[in-house]
């Protein structure tokens, strides 16, 4: 897509500060990064989101992400790292070209990755399970 952010910069026509890549993915350097190291795994091919993704992408992105978050904590010093991926403006996508995040966290760092936990009534999360369950294929 010429008007896609993403694919350009995947593509090489816009500059970025590569880490990794390969024929299906590239990964950089976020340029508003939530914590120093903070990095964007893209798709080479355009997917809006995770699903448009095809499963022969969708099962290689894991191995991408531990093999870069490997060298970051190794490099980084580190004490954990948050593999985030939004999809839909609800869920706060702003880019719609998929990508994962990887962001390096410290101790007393001040990223904030957090929700207010809910609650199911007696029976409710099995219920909900067993509908999800029904429509996988």
């Amino acid at each position: 897509m010429t008007n896609c952010i993403f694919c350009r910069i995947a593509s090489g026509e816009i500059p970025s500060s590569v880490i990794y890549e390969d024929e299906d993915f590239k990964v950089i350097m976020d340029i508003a990064p939530a914590a120093k190291g903070h990095a964007i795994i893209l798709t080479k091919k355009h997917f809006a989101n995770l699903f448009e993704l095809e499963e022969d992408v969708a099962g290689k992105v894991l191995s991408v992400a531990k093999k870069v978050a490997a060298a970051m904590k190794e490099e980084l010093c580190c004490d954990g790292i948050n593999l985030l991926q939004n999809n839909g403006e609800a869920a706060g996508q702003t880019v719609f070209h998929l990508h994962f995040h990887l962001i390096p966290r410290y101790k007393d760092d001040d990223v904030h990755i957090k929700w207010k936990p809910g609650r199911y009534e007696d029976g409710e999360a099995a219920d909900i399970a067993a509908k999800i369950a029904g429509r996988l294929i």
